[in-house]
């Protein structure tokens, strides 16, 4: 049951022993086993305990995510109700069940796709990316979203890290899948839509081909998504995720606490390639029987616009769109919402309450890593307190520990620790992997304090990333693009306290010999960044210094940089 007493869907059978564990060990459909082959060894995997709860226990040892999502449901009564409105477009589940099988197709039978190969996706929200999606995952293939702001060399690395075969993308993005395809080894077809006229586009390409399809049968175990965040290190990490993590993650969350409803109309800002906004929108929401509106890029306005246009009842957003949105949601009509959840970095108290004095809803709030796909953290209804995150929802275990890894006082800030039914497996990264798992448990690199009654506050992360508007940024990454700049000698990227934000992206930067900083130079340093990596992470503060502060041994001091802009934000606070 879910946490509200609504059944949970599962279609599968009754619970299994209690005694059952999550070391299934099927044979994988995956023909192509190079995911298979670089996972990292067992006894580096956290602990998945899929006994926990009567849904979770009930999975079998081989199913297939997209059947469970999109064939079952449009075959349990589902089939002519809309599950993605799109503009003034609306398909039903039985359309999106006929354009996935026509892609899938299109995918093993001219393209020659075999399961386990990996297939990158890129577009903003749009049904022929959810379309995609599905398909390949239907085909036994591995889907790879990546942000549509990625630019060239961010997609060569990725298509190499993961060894990319196929790109289905949106043709606006074009540009730089072509400006890097000549330096991905082992892609063999980027195929584009969005352009109806295009005989060589997907549309054309998929629309005679049959519109059923033999799913594969895959392994719940065999991996069904990739997904790429930015890592400490600079280089992005590549976060592995079964077919069961996919409805481990809905069934938690969104079932749990949540509490998603069949005739529910979804809607919001993060993009697909977002985990959180790939959970939300073609996971939770297709789990429980709920539409989504799909809304391709989402300002502040237009979220207000579709809220009150399509009587949306859920609303998935960070704490930062909600704040976005502010000055302009009292003039929108927004009592059709009955849930709003904001994920991706801590709420302030304050956003809370205008919120939910306006819209009439007390927002949910929630926090999850990649590593772990979605949101472990969090509260709903009565058990909201503004300021804290929430607690563990359903099926997960969290402490925040000292060095030790003894639990800290009520209070006192440590490092949280997490296990449930998903956790940690990293594509072709031991060393990292080895690090990132203790004992049994996750170490998600985040900064809490619990209070007495297990209520956990967000403080900082542990390691160089930046944490701004919902998004993780490599300071690391950052740095390295800057360096190439021939004015730069050296620099530091920290990220900055800001109202807005929570943080920006700040850049310390020393020039070399003869270079003066200035506005001028400030601009052209960040345009640079803008045009090498993703416009998202560029620096939108700079701060020009004859030198960074070093340690005895000679390495920069971020932590006294960070330190420097916590004093002067609340310098700048009490003023």
């Amino acid at each position: 049951m879910g946490l509200h007493g609504n059944p949970v869907k599962t279609g599968f059978a009754v619970p299994r022993p209690p005694d059952y564990l999550p070391a299934m060990i099927e044979p994988s459909a995956h023909i192509d086993s190079f995911l298979n082959d670089n996972l990292p060894p067992r006894a580096l995997w956290p602990e998945m305990d899929y006994s926990v709860l009567p849904e979770l226990a009930a999975y079998p040892p081989r199913f297939n995510a997209a059947v469970e999502l999109l064939d079952r449901q449009a075959a349990s009564g589902y089939g002519d109700e809309p599950m993605f409105r799109f503009g003034e477009s609306v398909r039903t589940w039985n359309d999106m069940l006929g354009e996935a099988n026509r892609i899938a197709n299109l995918l093993v039978g001219e393209l020659g796709l075999v399961p386990g190969n990996r297939v990158m996706l890129r577009s903003g929200n749009h049904p022929m990316l959810a379309a995609a999606w599905y398909a390949v995952l239907k085909a036994g293939g591995v889907a790879v979203t990546t942000m549509p702001t990625l630019r060239a060399r961010e997609i060569e690395y990725i298509a190499n890290k993961a060894r990319i075969q196929y790109v289905i993308s949106h043709r606006a993005l074009a540009d730089d899948i072509e400006a890097a395809a000549p330096a991905c080894a082992d892609l063999r077809q980027n195929v584009y839509f969005g352009d109806d006229d295009d005989p060589d586009g997907l549309e054309a390409r998929s629309a005679n081909a049959d519109s059923t399809f033999a799913n594969v049968d895959t392994a719940a175990e065999d991996v069904a998504i990739v997904g790429f965040t930015s890592g400490s290190t600079g280089t992005p990490k590549g976060t592995i995720h079964f077919h069961r993590d996919l409805l481990a993650a809905a069934d938690c969350f969104a079932g749990r606490v949540v509490d998603i409803r069949p005739g529910d109309i979804v809607c919001g800002s993060p993009q697909i390639a977002f985990l959180y906004g790939l959970c939300a929108f073609l996971v939770d929401a297709p789990r429980f029987g709920a539409c989504t509106v799909l809304l391709e890029r989402a300002t502040p306005e237009l979220l207000l616009e579709t809220i009150e246009k399509t009587r949306a009842t859920i609303c998935f957003s960070t704490p930062s769109g909600y704040k976005l949105m502010l000055d302009r949601a009292a003039d929108y009509d927004l009592s059709s919402l009955r849930v709003c959840v904001g994920g991706g970095e801590p709420l302030a108290p304050a956003v809370f309450n205008r919120w939910k004095e306006i819209a009439g809803v007390s927002m949910i709030n929630g926090l999850g890593i990649s590593e772990l796909l979605h949101i472990f953290i969090s509260a709903a209804g009565d058990d909201i307190r503004p300021g804290a995150i929430g607690k563990q929802i359903p099926g997960f275990a969290v402490r925040v520990v000292n060095d030790d890894f003894e639990d800290t006082a009520p209070g006192e800030i440590g490092q949280m620790i997490v296990k449930g039914p998903n956790g940690c497996r990293y594509l072709d990264d031991e060393e990292r992997q080895a690090k990132y798992v203790r004992d049994g448990w996750n170490l998600s690199g985040d900064l809490c304090r619990v209070d007495e009654d297990g209520y956990i506050r967000y403080e900082a992360r542990t390691d160089d990333m930046i944490l701004t508007s919902g998004y993780n940024v490599s300071g690391l990454e950052v740095e390295a693009v800057l360096l190439e700049h021939p004015m730069v000698r050296e620099c530091a990227v920290v990220g900055s306290p800001d109202p807005d934000r929570g943080a920006i992206v700040k850049a310390f930067v020393a020039l070399a010999d003869g270079a003066e900083g200035n506005g001028e130079v400030a601009g052209e340093l960040q345009d640079f960044v803008k045009s090498q990596i993703s416009a998202f992470k560029y620096p939108r503060a700079i701060e020009f210094v004859d030198a960074l502060p070093l340690t005895a041994t000679g390495k920069i001091q971020r932590g006294a940089l960070r330190a420097l802009e916590r004093e002067r934000a609340e310098a700048r606070a009490s003023a």
